[in-house]
């Protein structure tokens, strides 16, 4: 069994605004095992840039206050560290590639220094070792005349060769993770293509695990093991690629994957969307953030936030699987009643520690719920035939 790296449990982050507190990360959990690649994907403003800026202690206090959660990593609290103990861990423990390789670099330093920086920092190398070091892993991350490139400010190089020069700074002092923020974000096809084939070689050489950030399901396809799909700060759906790909259960990963665009749909064919817009988190919806956008929503689905449910295996009921059981009137009644009383809720799901954490595969959706209507995954049935 692989080593579990990182542990983020019950995550709550907010941001004080004039408008009011909103609530941009609600109740995340998901771990990191050694050697694998997490992708947490969701639309802009799903809160996933902030869910892994809060693993690395990023956020600017005030306006940003994480209010509740833990995040283990190596035996300890992230969230417990004071800042300098958190600044060893940074860089040398976590690497991480920003958003933006544009405005991610120091204009007013050589690539080289920047990258030296680091090796200083954490290996206390001397500064002829450091940017020896930093030619050596300009070249690994494929930067042609590395001697010379180091001498160079940030705004002499090309925006792939930016990315190449963040990803060398990230992986410097050999982290067991690295994050990658949206990696491949304003850079054409062909070099999104070669960063990714770029990470990809060096996780297989460096042995380490990836969280990678993106909506680009065709980037999830390419490198993740397993995906959280976050929506409205919250996990909807985790499990591996394929359960993704192939056996998705919430109404909300089916969107996703039906508005990618397919080669074999004819030139007339329009591209889908998600009708509607994400909810204002200022004022989060008590139940399934979906719910107004969803096809499938019930009255429940407005009224109360489904539990975490263990996806079971094809064939075998949910009962089985560990889905929740009834008591006294369940959703087909709320849903004909309008009645969410907290009374009549169903019984907790048996949790099963390992949902965007490894083998299992979850989903937080009512229609998994045994007295629900049944209702055929449209993607998984299209994309299964065609398997």
């Amino acid at each position: 069994m692989a080593e579990r790296l990182l542990e983020v449990e019950d995550l709550v982050v907010s941001f004080r605004t004039y408008a009011g507190k909103v609530h941009a990360v609600r109740g995340v959990s998901f771990a990191v095992d050694a050697g694998e690649t997490l992708a947490i994907v969701g639309e802009s403003g799903s809160g996933k840039s902030v869910t892994v800026q809060a693993v690395m202690r990023l956020l600017t206090t005030p306006p940003a206050v994480i209010e509740r959660g833990r995040i283990r990593y190596g035996g300890r609290d992230l969230l417990a560290l004071s800042e300098r103990e958190m600044q060893d861990v940074r860089g040398r423990e976590i690497g991480m590639i920003f958003q933006d390789p544009m405005t991610s670099l120091n204009p007013t330093m050589t690539v080289g220094r920047q990258i030296a920086e680091g090796l200083i920092r954490h290996q206390k190398l001397s500064r002829s070792a450091a940017l020896e070091e930093a030619v050596r892993l300009l070249g690994e991350v494929g930067i042609p005349n590395p001697e010379v490139r180091i001498k160079q400010y940030p705004h002499q190089f090309s925006g792939g060769m930016r990315q190449r020069a963040m990803i060398a700074m990230a992986i410097a002092n050999r982290p067991k993770i690295v994050i990658a923020d949206e990696p491949t974000t304003a850079l054409d096809v062909t070099i999104q293509a070669q960063i990714l084939e770029l990470l990809v070689e060096l996780q297989r050489t460096h042995g380490m695990a990836i969280i990678l950030i993106t909506h680009d399901l065709g980037v999830v396809a390419k490198m993740a093991h397993r995906v959280a799909v976050m929506y409205a700060g919250q996990i909807l759906e985790a499990g591996s690629v394929d359960d993704l790909f192939y056996r998705p259960r919430h109404p909300y990963t089916w969107g996703l994957l039906n508005s990618i665009p397919r080669i074999d749909a004819g030139e007339r064919k329009p591209l889908v969307s998600i009708p509607g817009s994400p909810p204002n988190l200022i004022d989060p919806p008590k139940g399934c953030p979906f719910a107004p956008r969803c096809p499938y929503a019930m009255e429940i689905c407005v009224r109360r936030m489904p539990e975490e449910t263990p996806v079971p295996p094809s064939g075998v009921p949910l009962s089985e699987a560990g889905a929740p059981e009834t008591v006294g009137r369940t959703a087909a009644d709320a849903r004909s009643s309008g009645d969410a009383d907290a009374s009549h809720r169903p019984t907790a799901v048996r949790k099963t520690g390992r949902s965007a954490a490894g083998a299992g595969h979850t989903v937080r959706c009512w229609l998994m719920h045994p007295m629900a209507p049944k209702v055929e995954p449209p993607i998984a049935a299209g994309r299964e035939s065609r398997v």
